[in-house]
C-alpha cells in the first residue's frame, strides 16, 4: 500500500523592524506555487528554512497579517538563522 504525499507548502515572511510590529506573511502556496515561491527565494539569495509543523500553522493566516505571538519563538530563532546567514554571505 503507498502512502499518499501532501503537496509541497511554502509560506513567505517579512520582517522590517524599522516598519512591522511583527513579522508578516507576504505569500504562501502550495504545490507548483510552493515550488516557485522556494525557487525565487533561492534565485534571490534568500535562505529557505524547512519546517513543515510551522508551515502548516503559518499557511492558514492570511496574507499581509501578522503572525500570532505563539509562533514569535520559533520564528525568531529562523529569523536569527537568516541574519546568520547573510552576515556569514557578507564577509566572504
Amino acid at each position: 500500500m503507498s502512502e499518499k504525499k501532501s503537496p509541497l507548502k511554502a509560506v513567505a515572511l517579512r520582517y522590517d523592524q524599522k516598519q512591522d510590529d511583527a513579522p508578516k506573511i507576504i505569500g504562501k502556496g502550495r504545490g507548483l506555487v510552493a515550488e516557485k515561491i522556494i525557487a525565487l527565494a533561492e534565485e534571490q539569495g534568500i535562505p529557505v528554512h524547512k519546517d513543515s509543523d510551522l508551515v502548516e500553522i503559518l499557511s492558514r493566516l492570511n496574507l499581509n497579517q501578522d503572525i500570532p505571538e505563539e509562533t514569535y519563538l520559533v520564528v525568531s530563532e529562523i529569523l536569527a538563522f537568516i541574519y546568520r546567514t547573510n552576515e556569514n554571505y557578507k564577509n566572504r
